[in-house]
């Protein structure tokens, strides 16, 4: 998973509300393999319609959006955010983020960022005047064009995760690696009749001819 530490970006605005993952991603496309190529497929509908603000310049390269109340919410799709990541959105800002959609987020390298009110219509007018801003993870602000910043609260093992770039699997070996190792020692000593003679586990299949 890539680090996220800081990003300066343009942010394309979407603020309608409860825009759910079968907007985001549709569900036709569930059966597409692995996650490349799924940008393509990131609000296939509207941006059918034509005008969407992801196909309009200079918002086509944005990589950060600012979104209305309840984004993500619906179907707990993971390729929703798996396309998101692959047209390059690295970051989502906006009053209300669906809960199973804001935890994939954290998986797959996007920061998602609860504002609302006065600081959200600022980054808001950021997005729709297309003046860049920087996302400051280590820091937990985000800096308007005019140099003035406003704070976000993120917790901070998932702020750790993202800055480290590390899934939730990444952090267990990273902290647990020397005990997991301990372990998997105790049990080979205890267990050897489980393993092969390259160490690797036996299936019942090579134990079950064993005299």
């Amino acid at each position: 998973m890539n680090s996220f530490t800081t990003l300066t970006a343009l942010a394309a605005s979407l603020p309608e509300a409860q825009i759910d993952t079968d907007v985001i991603f549709p569900a036709r496309f569930l059966l597409l393999p692995g996650k490349a190529g799924l940008g393509s497929k990131l609000f296939s509908e509207r941006r059918a319609q034509g005008g969407f603000v992801l196909d309009t310049p200079p918002w086509d390269k944005a990589q950060i959006m600012v979104t209305g109340p309840d984004f993500g919410t619906g179907s707990s799709r993971e390729n929703a955010v798996w396309a998101l990541a692959d047209f390059g959105i690295r970051c989502v800002i906006g009053p209300g983020i669906g809960e199973i959609f804001h935890a994939n987020c954290f998986r797959n390298g996007i920061l998602p960022i609860i504002l609302a009110g006065a600081p959200l219509a600022r980054v808001q007018a950021e997005a729709e005047g297309a003046r860049a801003v920087t996302i400051d993870l280590p820091a937990q602000h985000i800096r308007l064009s005019d140099g003035s910043e406003i704070t976000f609260d993120i917790e901070p093992h998932r702020k750790r995760a993202l800055v480290e770039g590390l899934d939730e699997i990444g952090v267990i070996l990273k902290d647990e690696l020397a005990a997991i190792e301990a372990f998997e020692a105790r049990h080979r000593r205890a267990n050897p009749w489980l393993f092969l003679d390259d160490g690797q586990l036996a299936c019942f299949d090579d134990i079950g001819d064993k005299p």
